[in-house]
């Protein structure tokens, strides 16, 4: 048995990390902003930080925030090497060498960090997961007219499969930068709209929107996909079907019975 601290433990990827760890007969524990016993905010550090990591052999990084993200792997680097932890586990994201967004630039910085950190490392690169291309449709889709990025394909991946493949890093020795994992499809980004459209029983007029900029010419030259390496088999439908299926189910049956 080994003791793994999966950071960001409540999230969608790390709530799954830490569940099929615990599953193996590791020891797990959880650090999260707000969870105890270990809640540590990883861009404050500190005593608390020190004392989730004491004793560690692993750690899985799965913690990420819009803003903070260097400081936050500092710091957990600087704990791990002080408790002589042996493997640290990162996940990161697809293109982030690739494509000039400028969440992507700070997810690149982070992977240097790690690769400098002296401690024995693997990072792994997804595609987006299926739930945060959900998370952006449901917010595009309030409008009357969704309103999507022209030209730009995607690749989501299922979030299960991705904790998975952690799962089996972290059980092993340190393997640097491992190959990247996709999903099974790559696909329009209207093709995908409309499949959550369909799903959630949605009307809304689709409109494809050119638009400028460097990110923008990195999407749509497809500088986020990994199709050579399409590891995961979850498609886009299958996680609709799961999510919504149940629901638009009773709201069918509801209308039958209006």
């Amino acid at each position: 048995m080994t003791t793994i601290l999966v950071t960001g433990g409540t999230g969608t990827l790390g709530r799954l990390v830490a569940e099929r760890l615990r599953a193996d007969g590791h020891d797990v524990r959880v650090l999260s902003r707000h969870t105890q016993p270990y809640a540590v905010d990883l861009r404050e550090g500190g005593d608390a930080l020190d004392a989730a990591v004491a004793g560690v052999d692993t750690i899985v990084h799965c913690a990420s925030s819009p803003k903070g993200d260097e400081r936050a792997a500092a710091n957990l680097i600087r704990a791990a090497r002080g408790a002589s932890v042996r493997h640290l586990v990162h996940i990161s994201i697809v293109g982030i060498d690739r494509v000039p967004f400028r969440y992507y630039k700070s997810k690149l910085a982070v992977e240097r960090l790690v690769e400098e950190s002296g401690l024995g490392w693997t990072v792994l690169r997804a595609t987006q997961f299926h739930d945060l291309l959900v998370m952006l449709l449901e917010g595009l889709s309030k409008l009357p007219v969704v309103f999507l990025p022209a030209g730009v394909r995607d690749q989501p991946v299922e979030v299960a499969e991705v904790a998975d493949r952690l799962v089996e890093l972290a059980a092993g020795a340190p393997a640097g930068r491992v190959e990247d994992m996709g999903g099974p499809e790559v696909r329009t980004f209207e093709s995908l709209a409309r499949a959550y459209l369909k799903a959630t029983g949605r009307r809304r007029a689709v409109v494809n929107v050119p638009l400028w900029g460097a990110a923008y010419r990195g999407f749509r030259s497809g500088g986020h996909l990994t199709p050579q390496r399409a590891t995961g088999t979850g498609t886009f439908e299958e996680y609709l079907a799961r999510r919504y299926g149940g629901e638009q189910a009773r709201a069918g049956s509801g209308r039958s019975r209006a």
